[in-house]
């Protein structure tokens, strides 16, 4: 079980990202298994739950699909995403910082028989490794809580779009965040607004259930909404949309259902009453 350690961390950020790097280093075979990859194989035309929710919204914003566009996926673990993308007829970079996870990610490519271009490093020095800029640059789930700094990060999205590109993110929402996943009905337990200072946890598990993480200490940050927003101004943006949801890819709380497509969602009145997700649109001009 996921216990937090500290709400208040001081914290270097390589320090950090260290340690976080060594688990999803570790959680890679776990995910492997547990992503349903044979969906993939059995279904030339499968693509991932989370691009699939994702899809039409990039595309109204587009005003065009993204086939035989330039598209940068970041934090893109082992894949699954970025290749479905890739089956949509984008032309794809997936951009993580654990190498196991790209390796993962190429070897799944290579099965598909799907062209993908893999880049290993830090999200916050993206644009230097990749060198290059895209029509789109998408992130999605679960991604930004592991960055300390999101005025580099958005540097970094503005940086490898082409003018006239794209951003979108949708993650899990702060609000959800700061519950108490162990309780119910939930409560707030956790801290909403950033501080500078990271969260420390400590957990033998993943969000997928099953296997045993060795390396068990985590760092995150929080990120409110209002910070996500202002930092991609800063960099330059314009935001185009916001957007809030009611379900997730993942089962936050024991408590939730599952719906027919696989995602998850508070029952009864609490679907209406706690948001899940956000989703942030941003054009570079």
């Amino acid at each position: 079980m996921e216990q937090l350690d500290n709400e208040n961390v001081d914290i270097t950020w390589e320090d950090a990202r260290d340690a976080n790097l060594a688990n999803w280093n570790e959680r890679v075979a776990i995910h492997v298994e547990a992503y349903g990859l044979n969906a993939f194989r059995d279904d030339p035309h499968h693509i991932s739950g989370v691009v699939a929710h994702d899809r039409p919204y990039i595309e109204r914003h587009l005003g065009h699909t993204i086939d035989g566009l330039d598209l940068a996926h970041l934090q893109c673990h082992i894949g699954t995403d970025t290749l479905s993308f890739a089956r949509l007829g984008a032309q794809v970079t997936g951009v993580d910082f654990s190498q196991p996870a790209l390796d993962a990610a190429e070897a799944l490519a290579q099965e598909l028989n799907l062209p993908a271009t893999w880049v290993q490093g830090d999200v916050l020095e993206s644009a230097r490794l990749v060198g290059k800029q895209f029509d789109v640059v998408y992130t999605s789930i679960g991604a930004i809580g592991w960055l300390k700094d999101l005025g580099q990060w958005a540097q970094q999205v503005a940086a490898l779009l082409r003018d006239g590109g794209l951003f979108y993110i949708r993650d899990g929402h702060p609000s959800l965040y700061a519950l108490d996943d162990q309780t119910f009905p939930p409560v707030v337990r956790y801290r909403y607004f950033e501080n500078g200072h990271a969260q420390s946890w400590d957990s033998d598990e993943t969000y997928t259930g099953g296997g045993t993480i060795t390396s068990t200490r985590t760092y995150e940050f929080p990120h409110s909404t209002a910070e996500v927003i202002n930092s991609l101004i800063a960099a330059g943006l314009t935001i185009e949309a916001f957007y809030e949801g009611d379900t997730l890819p993942w089962e936050f709380s024991k408590e939730m259902e599952r719906l027919p497509d696989g995602s998850f969602a508070w029952p009864g009145a609490l679907r209406a009453a706690v948001p899940c997700t956000f989703t942030v649109v941003a054009r570079k001009n």
